[in-house]
């Protein structure tokens, strides 16, 4: 079982902003702006508010207007727009041919992290709370069932995916893959899911700008694709690459429970 670390959601260049988390714990990862697919930030709804309230809500100069479209993707989050939703996941281009390079596939697990900022709510509007600095932390998981790589067989629930168009599976190396109904091993766990805040899903280390991370020593053990022995600094941080999407680690024992144990926590009510 290989694990990635898979980064999605806003950042400085997509968005403009953090994602927030929430006032009771929730990761609400928000997914970039994108004019090639059919979702708006407005049909997306979470707690009685359209995604496109609460970014305007966070972030009151944003750029994103009422009708912008976005990339909603990875579809981990039932947000009601299907009545026969699945969990999927789709990539394509060079950051699907990193995956293909290091046999990503059937039972492997991503990992997914975002930049994320607390909010708080005043006045029955959220806001960032002032002083408190954006983290890379995990928001959701994701093992892997099938990978579908040809659009004459996806399943009709598929349909409405970003990457479900004659249009992207035109290209190189597109792929949309299932989840897993049932994490393994992960007794009743399901496949999929997202989070609510913890400490422990926080990957930046305490005091240090966001791509800092705090890993556990055994990750110097193993290969991090994107990534060398000389990214575990002396000031004991691991400095993240800037670029790149999917982070696959190299199979290794202790690398698997430490993900096992962070999903295991995805139940938890602690907020910041």
């Amino acid at each position: 079982m290989k694990i990635v670390l898979s980064r999605k959601g806003f950042d400085s260049s997509n968005g403009g902003c953090p994602s927030p988390i929430l006032p009771d714990g929730t990761l609400l990862s928000l997914p970039i702006p994108s004019k090639k697919d059919s979702i708006k930030y407005v049909d997306l709804m979470h707690d009685g508010k359209s995604l496109f309230e609460i970014i305007k809500e966070i972030d009151p100069r944003t750029r994103i207007k009422e009708n912008w479209f976005c990339h909603l993707d990875p579809d981990i989050r039932d947000y009601g727009i299907m009545e026969d939703w699945l969990a999927l996941f789709g990539q394509e281009g060079s950051s699907q041919k990193h995956l293909e390079n290091h046999g990503i596939g059937p039972g492997d697990i991503f990992l997914f992290f975002g930049w994320f900022r607390q909010t708080e709510s005043v006045g029955g509007k959220l806001r960032f709370v002032k002083n408190e600095q954006g983290k890379h932390i995990l928001w959701g998981y994701f093992q892997v069932d099938a990978a579908h790589r040809s659009y004459g067989e996806l399943p009709s629930q598929f349909s409405y995916h970003p990457h479900a168009t004659p249009e992207r599976f035109s290209r190189k190396s597109n792929c949309i893959y299932s989840a897993a109904e049932k994490l393994s091993p992960g007794k009743d766990s399901p496949g999929y899911g997202t989070f609510k805040y913890h400490p422990s899903l926080v990957l930046t280390k305490e005091g240090f700008s966001r791509s800092r991370w705090q890993l556990p020593e055994f990750f110097k053990d193993v290969g991090i694709s994107y990534h060398s022995s000389s990214s575990f600094k002396e000031e004991g941080y691991f400095d993240s690459a800037k670029i790149g999407q999917e982070f696959v680690v190299a199979e290794d024992g202790k690398v698997t429970e430490w993900a096992l144990s962070r999903i295991a926590i995805r139940e938890s009510k602690q907020c910041p």
